[in-house]
């Protein structure tokens, strides 16, 4: 079962004053089954985000669709629906928090479902329970921290119930701290049968989903697995990517005589094969 499938997409920015019409995207096409957990990857401009705001109708295809568990994106009866069964955690939390305390922004959003009292009430128990932020539900978000603010903008959405929620850079302006809460609770999600679509240029990040997309200039690059992606280190350098850091030092190592599997994407499967190979 697909929960997205985005099939000969088109997308056009309007021209400002003064300068051309931009094509983002000529005929683009990419599924994403339903449970799944997809990293897009890809250089800045070439499309990351604004493929994101087409998983959920913010943005309308200039030409083919984007279907949402079945639903077309243009239509427009269908708006609602396809908003709470995906749902958009950005890069900045304070953008998507409102409310003066936490309990009352996590209910924000299953209020304006129209979902009756007792269902908000469970839904906020289960949504600060699911991100690890009981303790704090009647603290105001200005004394949290980065990572607990993205926190409570995740479970803002989780209390609409999405069955997918696309996350767009969402560790982009935390610490190191704050992106390890930020990415554990994405992972407990996931788990939980939660279909997540993450982007990052954090590759540490990426590496741990099942399925890495990479675009360039609007189109889909390399598609496959971490391990096939980020063993092709030359292709990635090209289009001006990284690869994990651990991947990168068995290319160099390789390249001075070693003979460590290309597809290594962690430190401790590092350390192992070193071990038994008397490194």
């Amino acid at each position: 079962m697909e929960t997205l499938q985005v099939t000969d997409l088109h997308y056009t920015y309007p021209a400002t004053e003064g300068e051309a019409v931009t094509d983002i995207f000529q005929g683009l096409d990419l599924t994403i089954p339903h449970g799944s957990f997809v990293a897009i990857l890809g250089p800045n401009g070439c499309g990351k985000s604004t493929l994101a705001k087409h998983f959920n109708a913010i943005l309308l295809p200039s030409g083919g669709s984007v279907q949402v568990y079945g639903m077309d994106t243009r239509d427009e009866a269908l708006l609602l629906e396809i908003r709470r069964s995906v749902g958009m955690v950005f890069q900045n939390p304070d953008n998507q928090i409102i409310g003066t305390v936490v309990e009352e922004d996590v209910a924000f959003g299953p209020e304006n479902l129209g979902m009756n009292p007792k269902t908000i009430a469970e839904n906020v128990d289960k949504a600060l329970h699911a991100v690890s932020m009981e303790e704090f539900r009647y603290s105001a978000p200005n004394y949290l921290s980065g990572g607990q603010k993205q926190r409570v903008a995740i479970a803002g959405i989780l209390a609409m119930t999405p069955k997918c929620i696309i996350f767009d850079e969402p560790t982009a302006m935390l610490d190191p701290l704050g992106r390890k809460e930020v990415m554990d609770t994405i992972l407990e999600l996931h788990a939980q049968g939660i279909t997540v679509v993450l982007i990052t240029h954090y590759m540490e990040e990426a590496a741990l989903a099942d399925r890495i997309v990479v675009m360039n200039d609007g189109q889909k690059e390399m598609e496959g697995t971490p391990k096939e992606i980020f063993s092709q280190v030359e292709k990635m350098k090209e289009l001006g990517l990284d690869v994990p850091q651990v991947t990168e030092l068995v290319y160099y190592l390789n390249k001075m005589g070693r003979n460590f599997p290309k597809d290594i994407l962690s430190i401790n499967e590092f350390i192992d094969l070193a071990d038994k190979n008397g490194y």
